[in-house]
């Protein structure tokens, strides 16, 4: 593991560790492929990709915070559609409720973008782009959202309704 891995970790464990979090998260689509962000210090083998969203901040609106976290993430301005889904996401030490919406793109450019909350050096944000579902089945489960442990398409994304639990 090198010092930046590392270091990553520590950021999340700081940040996020041991505590219950809110999380909200957008699925945008383009055609056939979804927006997906990459992400290291989360599981073992240093590679996770999932929908754009973050934790709320304390007395932030539920789509209020998605539009934030969309432009922080990934620079695109979005307008927050109908919520879908809310998933529980535990993987110790982080635990999460999470808040799926469906997103449409209204302006900005997609970037790769940045945590606020975390150092430069810190960073968890590896990359930001457009997946088909096949290329994000390519990846072993545990390198996705377990969201798509439930779908066999992108369309079967979009029409989970309820909640996800373990």
């Amino acid at each position: 593991m090198t010092v930046t891995e590392d270091k990553a970790r520590s950021e999340v464990l700081r940040l996020y560790g041991n505590r219950l979090r809110i999380r909200v998260c957008g699925l945008y689509r383009e055609g056939d492929r979804l927006l997906m962000v990459r992400h290291r210090g989360i599981n073992p083998s240093d590679t996770f990709w999932c929908p754009p969203g973050g934790g709320l901040q304390f007395g932030e609106q539920t789509r209020e915070g998605l539009v934030r976290e969309f432009d922080e993430e990934t620079g695109l301005k979005i307008e927050v559609g109908e919520m879908l889904f809310v998933n529980e996401f535990m993987e110790p030490p982080l635990h999460a409720l999470e808040l799926f919406f469906a997103v449409h793109a209204i302006g900005g450019s997609l970037r790769q973008g940045s945590d606020p909350e975390m150092s430069l050096d810190g960073q968890i944000i590896e990359d930001v782009r457009l997946m088909t579902f096949d290329e994000i089945k390519s990846y072993p489960p545990e390198e996705v959202h377990t969201l798509f442990g439930r779908c066999h398409s992108i369309e079967e994304v979009f029409a989970l309704r309820g909640y996800f639990g373990l």
